[in-house]
């Protein structure tokens, strides 16, 4: 058998690729004979697009043809749902995809030869270290504090001369709690205006807190705020991959230059469209996982279990080193989780079932995280 090492033995990636962590999808449930399994690692919605947009989706057959480079539909059907200019959105695909564009534009090598710096807390979205280093920038991660949440005061003392990008990932991913507007808006101040603050809100549909920051309502204020949203997540379209950015024009005419062509399919474009259209019918499924949410938060705090407070469709278990055996125990159980190390475990918010079987896993687990 020929090893790629004999094929190419002088071909190497850039060093950067060797450093960076790998994704880590979450992983599908193991059959369990008796019973029903069920995947809780990914923050997938269980329910399926409403049935307007699997119909419009059945119905599109221009698959011969490169989709619009610019989603002109989509960016227009968002600039009235949001109340936003159609030339402020750059579509991508997923807000993964979206934020990639933004920091290809923004966050990279300096010409001297130094690397940009991009702050984000941590632990939050685990893609943030990839994309970055990818983009040949350097993390710079800023612990959450013991409740999940965003240190904003150490992340604005992180700041430096070679800060471009500063990542507020709302509701966190995957501790749960959401960020404040007031504090949000404070710390916006704090930071040099040639900074580019990203807030991150994959999740804003899930969220029920009133105090909440709402990215556009920054975006509108602040000329170096991008926001990020999708698709994935609340319209239950992960698979189609659609997302995008919000940002004022000084920054969208770079963001269009770093854009992948054709990054969001015609299929993902109707489906989106479709989506916002019946926009009420979306609205009435993440409600529905919202109050499974807040039955589970409420259930895990009557066991006794610390949970960081809960805005997005997942709950945040501080388990520590004992994440790898919860997981072991949810895989015998017939359920999926995500263990993050030795730091805890993300459990998604699923079916009424699963999160039933969830709350009975952790009423007989004898090591419930407590508040640090």
């Amino acid at each position: 058998m020929t090893t790629p090492e004999k094929i190419a033995p002088g071909i190497r990636p850039r060093p950067v690729v060797d450093r960076l962590p790998r994704y880590a999808a979450g992983k599908p449930p193991l059959a369990v004979e008796g019973i029903t399994s069920y995947k809780l690692s990914s923050n997938e919605n269980p329910l399926p697009p409403i049935p307007a947009v699997v119909e419009a989706i059945a119905a599109q057959t221009d698959f011969n043809r490169y989709p619009d480079p610019l989603s002109t539909r989509l960016r227009t059907a968002l600039a009235g749902f949001l109340s936003v200019p159609a030339e402020d959105i750059v579509t991508g695909t997923g807000s993964l995809g979206a934020l990639n564009q933004l920091l290809a534009a923004f966050a990279g090598q300096n010409e001297d030869g130094k690397a940009d710096e991009v702050i984000y807390a941590w632990r939050s979205f685990e893609a943030y270290p990839i994309c970055v280093g990818l983009a040949g920038a350097e993390s710079i991660r800023v612990p959450v504090t013991p409740e999940g949440r965003h240190d904003l005061e150490a992340m604005a003392a992180a700041v430096s001369a070679r800060t471009k990008v500063i990542l507020l990932c709302t509701p966190n991913n995957p501790t749960g709690p959401s960020l404040g507007a007031e504090e949000t808006e404070r710390f916006i101040n704090t930071v040099p205006s040639d900074v580019i603050v990203v807030i991150d809100e994959a999740y804003q549909e899930f969220v029920r807190d009133s105090h909440a920051v709402e990215g556009i309502d920054m975006y509108r204020k602040y000329p170096n705020v991008v926001v990020l949203r999708t698709f994935s997540k609340a319209h239950g379209l992960a698979g189609l991959r659609v997302g995008y950015s919000i940002s004022q024009p000084h920054l969208t005419q770079h963001l269009r230059v770093a854009a992948t062509p054709f990054a969001v399919s015609q299929i993902a474009e109707t489906a989106a469209v479709t989506s916002l259209q019946n926009f009420s019918q979306v609205v009435e499924r993440v409600q529905v996982l919202v109050d499974e949410r807040d039955r589970v938060t409420a259930g895990l705090k009557e066991l006794g279990w610390f949970v960081p407070e809960a805005q997005g469709n997942f709950v945040w278990l501080n388990l520590g080193q004992n994440s790898s055996d919860f997981s072991r125990k949810a895989e015998e159980a017939g359920l999926s989780v995500r263990a993050f190390g030795d730091e805890g475990v993300r459990v998604t918010i699923g079916e009424t079932e699963a999160n039933t079987r969830f709350l009975e896993l952790c009423a007989n687990y004898t090591k419930a995280p407590q508040r640090s």
